[in-house]
């Protein structure tokens, strides 16, 4: 298959663990920033083909792991209102509140349906006037250009029952906060191809010239993981810190002007409490004053606070990288994907998933 064999060919893949073996000269620490790149190192064990010397550190960029516990509480709240369709991603339905998730509600007689584009729930509210129809709009830069459609084309047709609550956040502050927490051992990123498709690198460049830092995007199949290891090796062993893009087959410096133009239209930069994280300045994305009557917490009430994590659960410390998710006391025993404790062991994308699935049978093995 093009674009995909090839980028999984184990002669490339052999050829370039060995070049980052050649070209590490001390100990290095990276960290891929997407959920999506953590699985595939985990599917493939490409960290066990690295040498000693050179660690991978998991990011947060998981959209559902750091959706708020305050967004997760607002949508459970809706799915109880006998007007209201809750239209969600499947991911949503197990991510854990203060006091339940999606599927409880559901079970509880909400009406939550799991759609696969917000498109899907715009449909729904065509067909069914009489409702409410609200989505839950999570995610990166990734998927605001859908979100931001939806929103277009509801108010081009004039659906007044269709809102969405959103809570999408967007990766550059997320790394400005990595890199300027005391404990940060990230020397070097590997960010998300399909972030940079939609908005483009040249966001990155400040970042990395201020914190003197490599930043090389990069792709999602083996042969792109271990390329954008090694050229952020080599500019760490040559004293640069410079982005580069890996993912050329995708990834243009500006992105995808069309895209942008309509994300910049729907939406505004605001403040973002990112769960396990924090509040984090100019990190996420709000409706645009022009489209706030699209607004669920404009139309049903603001999202309001809950208890962040379970006492037991490392969550915040693995989406900060600090930690592993095998460090977790609760890893494997009271925290499974099938009873999670935390985000990262329920997302498709969280790191406590990827280590359970891929590393966990493993060692049961033995």
């Amino acid at each position: 298959m093009r674009f995909r064999d090839e980028y999984r060919d184990p002669a490339r893949v052999r050829r370039l663990a060995r070049a980052i073996a050649r070209t590490v000269t001390r100990p290095r620490t990276l960290m891929e920033v997407c959920g999506g790149q953590t699985h595939a190192i985990l599917r493939f064990g490409l960290d066990r083909l690295l040498p000693e010397t050179v660690t991978l550190l998991h990011g947060p960029g998981c959209p559902v792991c750091v959706t708020p516990v305050a967004h997760i509480d607002k949508a459970i709240a809706l799915a109880g209102l006998p007007e209201v369709i809750l239209c969600s991603y499947g991911d949503m339905l197990r991510v854990p509140g203060s006091s339940g998730d999606l599927a409880g509600a559901r079970a509880r007689g909400g009406d939550v349906r799991v759609v696969y584009s917000p498109l899907d729930a715009l449909g729904i509210a065509r067909r069914e006037p009489e409702r409410e129809v609200v989505f839950f709009a999570v995610g990166f830069e990734t998927t605001a250009p859908a979100n931001a459609m939806a929103v277009w084309q509801a108010k081009r047709e004039g659906l007044a029952n269709f809102s969405m609550l959103v809570s999408h956040v967007l990766v550059p502050p997320a790394l400005h906060a990595i890199l300027g927490s005391p404990g940060n051992r990230v020397e070097g990123f590997l960010a998300a191809g399909h972030v940079c498709t939609i908005m483009g690198y040249r966001e990155y460049e400040p970042i990395a010239a201020r914190y003197r830092v490599p930043i090389v995007v990069t792709g999602f199949e083996p042969v792109d993981i271990l390329e954008g290891v090694l050229m952020c090796l080599r500019q760490l062993e040559e004293g640069r810190a410079e982005v580069e893009n890996q993912y050329t087959r995708s990834v243009r410096p500006e992105g995808n002007p069309q895209a942008r133009r309509l994300v910049a239209e729907v939406f505004r930069v605001a403040s973002r409490h990112w769960r396990g994280i924090g509040e984090l300045p100019e990190s996420g994305l709000v409706l645009a004053p022009a489209f706030a009557a699209f607004d669920a917490e404009r139309r049903f009430g603001p999202a309001a606070g809950g208890e962040e994590m379970d006492a037991g659960c490392i969550a915040g410390l693995v989406l900060r990288g600090e930690r592993k998710p095998p460090d977790c006391p609760a890893f494997a025993s009271r925290c499974t994907p099938e009873r999670p404790l935390g985000v990262t062991m329920v997302s498709s994308e969280g790191a406590c998933a990827a280590y359970y699935r891929y590393r966990h049978a493993e060692s049961l093995r033995r």
